[in-house]
């Protein structure tokens, strides 16, 4: 893939990773963040990215950093269920607003989109797997800015023909996400608190579960998705690991074997908008665009506590 692409969220966990594999392949890599939840040390190695410091907010710097790219992967938002419980306002703005200015942009550079969803959009379900063809039943104010957006990308191919897919991604995790946050996520933060013998914080009573995908996996999600995008008109795509759900109790059991803790967890209650269970059906982006996982959770959580451990 060399071209000149635009990473929205760029210094974010999932958007700095998907800026080295872009830059490894040769492209010419434009990233813009605000750095409100994104670190440039996360962009530390690699200098060639071009980074825009700008609020996706702000049509005319979207429009400006588009200028020129054929691929835009919409990677920026206001993250966290929890957040956007607190503060609607702002991550309604900041995730509808941003994606329909980067939209706008996509149309004014005749760019496609590749733009992060989540699977927060299917809110509690009955059935599993889920499959995209599901009623949608978002219940908190993040998960309804993301469905926006998925409405908006279809409707730019409608009513534009901006060529775009919504990538529903299935809790990422991997090397490199921060742990720090108040809205870290729970893969970081009982990794640290077992390699520091602290006690993790169990929402709820853990018996909620997850479909946790790789990093890796979600990277190559994207690119593939990039390079099929004559076959995409606004579509949702499942983004998920591809395995069993695994409980947040048994992903602390794993977590602590691999960092040879026992811990003594602390159950505080559990958190308002969170679902109790994710499973993605993958099918149709394996249909689409080839993706098949290839890291499982036991693999993916051992290359996680490595690189914790050792700093890398």
């Amino acid at each position: 893939m060399i071209d000149r692409v635009l990473v929205t969220g760029a210094a974010g966990f999932i958007g700095s990773n998907l800026c080295r594999r872009l830059v490894a392949e040769g492209s010419e890599v434009v990233g813009f963040d605000d750095l409100s939840d994104g670190s440039l040390e996360n962009l530390r190695d690699v200098p060639e990215v071009r980074l825009v410091e700008a609020d996706l907010r702000d049509a005319s710097s979207v429009s400006a950093a588009a200028n020129g790219c054929r691929i835009i992967f919409h990677q920026g938002a206001k993250r966290s269920v929890p957040r956007s419980m607190r503060d609607p306002a702002t991550t309604t703005a900041v995730n509808v607003q941003g994606t329909l200015n980067v939209l706008l942009a996509a149309r004014e550079s005749n760019a496609v989109v590749v733009s992060a969803s989540s699977s927060s959009v299917f809110g509690d379900q009955d059935h599993f797997p889920l499959t995209e063809s599901m009623e949608l039943r978002p219940r908190s104010p993040y998960a309804a800015s993301k469905l926006a957006g998925e409405v908006l990308c279809a409707s730019f191919w409608r009513a534009f023909a901006v060529r775009s897919a919504s990538m529903r991604y299935f809790n990422v995790y991997g090397p490199g996400q921060d742990p720090a946050s108040e809205y870290a996520a729970v893969v970081p933060r009982f990794i640290v608190a077992c390699l520091q013998g602290a006690r993790p914080v169990v929402h709820g009573d853990g018996e909620q579960s997850r479909d946790f995908t790789y990093i890796d996996d979600v990277v190559e999600a994207n690119v593939q998705a990039a390079r099929t995008m004559a076959a995409t008109e606004g579509t949702a795509f499942n983004i998920g690991g591809g395995g069993v759900p695994t409980s947040v109790n048994r992903l602390l059991t794993i977590v602590a074997g691999l960092c040879g803790a026992e811990p003594d967890p602390i159950h505080e209650s559990a958190r308002e908008g969170d679902v109790l269970m994710t499973q993605a059906d993958i099918s149709l982006a394996h249909r689409m665009f080839g993706y098949t996982p290839k890291v499982g959770i036991d693999e993916g959580l051992r290359r996680t506590v490595e690189s914790f451990r050792t700093g890398a």
